[in-house]
């Protein structure tokens, strides 16, 4: 049947309207829809109608495209590489502006690694973007008129506002890696802080490429939106701030190698301050030609530095993500129940355990990092007893004096070594759940939440036929994806002969089909029934024109589900029977 174009109903933002054609009979008619929701999400059902007398059987119809797996797969792919690039990319370059390595050239690496990866994802969903919300194969990307639908809409805006983006970010990036000796005069020590400028345009392209997810998410939508996009945006930027920087420090930690010539051991104990540099020295320090690209440059109290800054910002990000994680919680459940009844729930609940796990595995790093401070500053007052003894040598004494003190013995250059070693590993261990508790938020940000399923689930009666019953039965057999609910029209809802019509939805609120579907009523107070309705196969939906219901009362709708020829499950809701 081909119908006009769906509308929003006058009035009514959250109501579509579709013109039938002429002519259109009697009998009962399957209505499949799929929209895009307002956080950018599709989302499909379908109902039933009658008009005039309910048909007694209906041929097997096209309900309309469901979700096409590889469209579907793609699609999830390139959001997971979205965010993971957006991780890499803003974290990396927050770690280089505010932890100021003495070296960041090791960074490069992540920083391109970032920017190509959310590059190419970008490209992809926006590709994508169609072909994902109708339900087709990929080859819908290849049409022109849906991908100027894509345009026009507020999901592809955000993506196309992304990728403008990513091009004065190429730009900044060369500075943020460009190495100290070329910002400065040679032999300066210490890494150079970024100018204003520099931090100023990161800033605002940081915050305007979380607003992109922001604004086509779940926070787009909804209750107290924005509070939500607020939420939102610092969420991601402190993830990508933990997560990010913690890719980078396990970057820069890998780049360290211990300096094996007499040459290396003099430039690493002029950067530390642990003696006295000569000129010879000080010529060694000034020439880092012979330094391997990829091989950071030893400075112990600078790279001390900007692991302790790392850790103060990282335990700061943490607290962003609890505080605006609980509101996000609370805003996307909308009650207790959800947490255990809907698949936002369930997930958020494991989300919450890697978090857990992943605060866990932060423990180490941070006591390895308190070593490694400790550890320099003892080195530093070392450094300066022997710079003072060797004052103390230069000055004449009476030959009947005291004998001199002799300089104290140098300490082990490398004994932080182990601790940078200690590190290293944990910070790898945070990496890896990290990674981890990416990939839950990602799966998570694609979830209906908690509050839209149970809004929909309490609006499912107005879809049925005007003067009927319509009940809404959640099953959930136990095995993965054998789960959903079934939306069961009963029509007149009285005494006498009723008509039935159940259609099975699946867990993405689709049609779904199963090998067979029973219901029985019963009324306990008047020790009546049980009733079987002897549903049939219609093709689209289950139903019967010939239930019989001799008396009003609270009557026990008893729904069994067989979705395999072992598994099945049995749930029940109690409805009214008028007279």
């Amino acid at each position: 049947m081909h119908t006009g174009e769906a509308r929003h109903a006058p009035g009514h933002p959250d109501t579509a309207r579709v013109a039938f054609p002429g002519g259109l009979g009697e009998g009962t008619f399957t209505v499949a829809w799929r929209v895009v929701s307002a956080d950018s999400h599709p989302v499909s059902g379908a109902f039933t109608f009658s008009v005039g007398k309910p048909s007694p059987t209906a041929a097997a119809i096209d309900t309309g495209p469901s979700e096409d797996p590889t469209t579907a797969g793609l699609y999830d792919l390139a959001r997971y590489a979205a965010y993971g690039g957006a991780a890499l990319l803003i974290g990396a370059a927050a770690f280089v502006l505010l932890c100021r390595p003495p070296d960041a050239g090791p960074l490069r690496r992540p920083l391109l690694a970032g920017w190509w990866t959310l590059l190419a994802s970008t490209l992809l969903l926006l590709a994508l973007r169609a072909p994902y919300e109708t339900g087709t194969g990929p080859a819908g990307a290849l049409d022109p008129a849906a991908f100027a639908r894509t345009l026009s809409g507020r999901p592809g805006l955000a993506l196309l506002a992304r990728l403008l983006l990513l091009a004065p970010t190429a730009v900044l990036l060369p500075r943020l890696t460009r190495r100290r000796d070329d910002d400065g005069p040679e032999g300066s020590g210490g890494p150079a802080r970024p100018s204003r400028p520099l931090l100023g345009a990161a800033a605002a392209l940081t915050l305007a490429l979380a607003l992109t997810w922001a604004a086509s998410d779940h926070a787009s939508a909804g209750v107290q939106v924005p509070v939500a996009m607020t939420s939102s945006v610092l969420h991601l930027l402190a993830m990508a701030v933990w997560l990010g920087g913690l890719t980078a420090l396990l970057t820069l930690l890998t780049a360290l190698r211990k300096p094996d010539t007499a040459q290396e051991a003099s430039e690493c104990r002029t950067a530390s301050g642990t003696e006295e540099a000569g000129p010879a020295a000080q010529d060694t320090a000034a020439t880092p030609a012979h330094r391997a690209p990829e091989t950071a440059r030893f400075d112990g109290p600078a790279l001390t530095s900007a692991v302790a800054r790392f850790s103060r910002i990282a335990f700061t990000a943490v607290a962003v993500l609890v505080l605006t994680g609980v509101y996000q919680s609370w805003r996307g459940l909308g009650s207790w129940a959800a947490l255990a009844e809907t698949a936002y729930g369930r997930l958020l609940l494991v989300k919450l355990v890697a978090v857990a796990l992943l605060l866990a595995a932060a423990g180490p790093s941070r006591r390895w990092t308190a070593r490694l401070v400790a550890t320099d500053a003892e080195a530093a007052v070392r450094g300066v007893g022997r710079r003072v003894s060797a004052v103390r040598e230069r000055v004449p004494q009476p030959a009947s004096g005291p004998p001199r003190p002799m300089a104290a013995e140098p300490a082990d250059l490398f004994a932080p070594d182990a601790h940078l070693r200690g590190l290293r590993r944990s910070v790898l261990t945070e990496v890896g759940v990290g990674i981890v508790v990416l990939v839950i938020t990602t799966v998570l940000s694609g979830t209906l939440p908690g509050r839209a399923a149970a809004e929909a689930a309490e609006a499912a009666p107005a879809a049925g036929a005007p003067g009927a019953a319509v009940t809404v039965i959640p099953f959930d057999v136990g095995t993965p994806g054998a789960r959903g609910k079934v939306q069961i029209t009963l029509e007149p809802g009285r005494v006498g002969q009723n008509a039935v019509e159940a259609v099975v939805l699946g867990p993405d609120g689709g049609l779904a089909a199963v090998p067979e579907l029973r219901l029985s009523l019963t009324l306990p107070d008047r020790g009546i029934g049980p009733i079987d309705a002897r549903l049939t196969d219609r093709g689209g939906y289950w139903g019967t024109d010939t239930l019989n219901l001799p008396m009003p009362g609270a009557w026990t709708m008893k729904a069994t589900v067989r979705v395999s020829e072992l598994d099945q499950v049995s749930e029940e809701r109690t409805i009214e029977v008028s007279r």
